[in-house]
C-alpha cells in the first residue's frame, strides 16, 4: 500500500477543488424543499459545476454512474442516483454528496438536509452523525493512528444507540479520486496507519438508526439499510498538517478550526 503524502503547494490545488465542491452545496440549499425531484437538483449542481466553475462532475462516468451527485433519502445509505420520479416530501432527510475535478484535482464533500417538518428523532441522527465526523476529525493529527478516528466515531454513534456501517469508508484523495488508505469509521483507539503530515482523506461516516446491516439495490448502486430504518452521513476531505488538521471543504456555515 503506497501512501501519496501532498506538499503544500499540492494541497493548495487539492484545496481549490475541495472549495468548489463545498460550494455546490451551498449552491444547492436553498432548492431543497419538498416537492422537488433528485433529478431536478441534480440538473443544478451539473450547469453550476461545468458552466459557472469550469470544472468536471467527477461522479459522471466512474464506474458507469451517469449523474452528478448521489441524492440519498431516508433509509438509503449511500449511492441514492437522482431521478424525476424521487420527489422529495415533506419530513424526508437526504444526503447530497458531491465530488468535483478542477485542474486534475478532486474535491469530495457531503451535507445532509432536513425537508420540511421533520420528526425529532431524524432530526436527531442527522445532528449526532455530524457530531461523529467532526469527532472523527479531531482526531487527527501528525503521531496518532488512522484508528483513532474510527473509534472515536463508533463510540459517539453506539452511544446515542445508533449503528456504524462497516461496508463503507472514507479514502484517500488528491489527483485520484478513490486512493489509499481506506478510512474505516469503526474500530480501535491506537490501531492502524500512522498519520503524518501530507496525508489527505475522506472521513464519511454512515450512522443507521437501526442495525449496520447493508443491502445493494437492484440497479448496483443504491445502498440501503437492510432492516428499512433511516441512515445519515456527512463528508468532509481532510489534510494533516504539522500541527492537526485542514478540513479542505469546510462550508460558510461551519465553526471549524
Amino acid at each position: 500500500m503506497k501512501i501519496q503524502l501532498k506538499s503544500k503547494d499540492e494541497i493548495e490545488k487539492l484545496r481549490y477543488a475541495c472549495q468548489l465542491a463545498a460550494e455546490v452545496l451551498d449552491m444547492i440549499t436553498e432548492h431543497v424543499k419538498a416537492g422537488v425531484s433528485t433529478k431536478y437538483l441534480d440538473d443544478l449542481c451539473f450547469q453550476h459545476i461545468t458552466e459557472v466553475q469550469k470544472a468536471t462532475p467527477a461522479n459522471i462516468g466512474y464506474r458507469g454512474y451517469e449523474k452528478t451527485i448521489c441524492a440519498s433519502i431516508n433509509q438509503v445509505i449511500c449511492h441514492g442516483i437522482p431521478s424525476d420520479d424521487k420527489i422529495l416530501k415533506d419530513g424526508d432527510i437526504m444526503n447530497i454528496d458531491v465530488t468535483v475535478k478542477k485542474d486534475g484535482w478532486y474535491g469530495d464533500t457531503s451535507k445532509m438536509f432536513l425537508i420540511g417538518k421533520s420528526e425529532p428523532h431524524n432530526q436527531r441522527l442527522v445532528k449526532v452523525t455530524q457530531e461523529c465526523l467532526y469527532l472523527g476529525i479531531n482526531e487527527v493529527k501528525p503521531g496518532a493512528r488512522l484508528g483513532n478516528i474510527g473509534a472515536a466515531i463508533q463510540s459517539h454513534a453506539e452511544n446515542n444507540h445508533y449503528s456504524v456501517v462497516e461496508d463503507y469508508c472514507g479514502h484517500g484523495i488528491g489527483q485520484i479520486y478513490h486512493d489509499e488508505p481506506q478510512i474505516l469509521h469503526f474500530g480501535k483507539r491506537d490501531s492502524g496507519l500512522e498519520i503524518k503530515p501530507g496525508l489527505c482523506f475522506t472521513i464519511e461516516p454512515m450512522i443507521n438508526q437501526g442495525d449496520k446491516r447493508t443491502k445493494v439495490l437492484n440497479d448496483g448502486w443504491t445502498v440501503v439499510t437492510k432492516d428499512g430504518r433511516n441512515s445519515a452521513q456527512w463528508e468532509h476531505t481532510v489534510a494533516v498538517t504539522e500541527n492537526g488538521y485542514d478540513v479542505l471543504t469546510k462550508r460558510s456555515e461551519e465553526a471549524l478550526d
